[in-house]
């Protein structure tokens, strides 16, 4: 369980992202930094925030070949950061070699990042599951397949809706996480996530960890709701 919300840093460069910081608590945060920031600032950026004292959730959602993944997977290591993502849907053989390499590129003495499986996005429905991806059964069936097959693999777990984490978290070993995006305070707009949950409900229904990203930073007073949802999310 990761009792800090994961906020999402997801703005477009380097001097937006140190702008958002300034208005969030002046302590040691756990930062997700997706590929719209990173494609921009780069990895001495994420080295920079680690020098701050942050978590770092890495999000660049691999998906490539087995060779490809792990050389990836080596580099991401050497970043020290904590978490950081795979495409689930690239199978077992990619998954491993993303947990090789980063084991492989960490440095001696110290935890390697935990590797997370990408299950199926907020933003896709059952419907569109089916129709366009062409993966037949339910969306729920779909998330439990992709989190047994994270498992055999290696990883740490998953990221899925808060909606299927009771079901992942029942079927893996207890350590096993499922973090959940698609996190919105109660009344909010959804946005273009379909799977949505307020932090009190996630954590009910089993989630690890909560990634929260538009109701911090697009909030009027983002240091304010940032202190609102890890509340909820530590009382619930």
């Amino acid at each position: 369980m990761i009792n800090q919300p994961i906020i999402a840093v997801d703005v477009e460069n380097a001097e937006k992202a140190a702008a958002l910081l300034e208005k969030l608590p002046k302590e040691p945060l756990f930062l997700k930094v997706g590929m719209e920031l990173f494609y921009q600032a780069g990895p001495s950026f994420v080295r920079e925030l680690k020098k701050q004292g942050h978590r770092i959730f890495l999000d660049l959602k691999l998906h490539d070949i087995p060779h490809t993944v792990e050389k990836a997977a080596l580099q991401i290591a050497a970043l020290e950061v904590d978490l950081f993502t795979v495409h689930a849907a690239g199978g077992q053989a990619m998954i491993e070699a993303a947990v090789r390499g980063a084991e492989k590129g960490t440095r001696e003495g110290a935890a390697p990042p935990v590797c997370l499986t990408v299950t199926q996005l907020t933003s896709t429905t059952e419907q569109m599951m089916q129709k366009e991806l062409l993966i037949g059964g339910s969306l729920a069936e779909a998330v439990r397949h992709f989190s047994g097959l994270a498992a055999r693999a290696g990883a740490g777990g998953v990221i899925c809706s808060a909606w299927e984490a009771a079901a992942v978290r029942e079927e893996q070993a207890s350590g096993f996480m499922a973090v959940t995006p698609g996190i919105r305070l109660k009344g909010e707009d959804a946005g273009d996530q379909k799977r949505v949950a307020d932090p009190a409900l996630a954590k009910e229904m089993g989630s690890s960890a909560i990634v929260v990203g538009r109701s911090i930073t697009g909030a009027a007073d983002p240091s304010a709701a940032y202190h609102t949802i890890e509340k909820a999310w530590r009382n619930a």
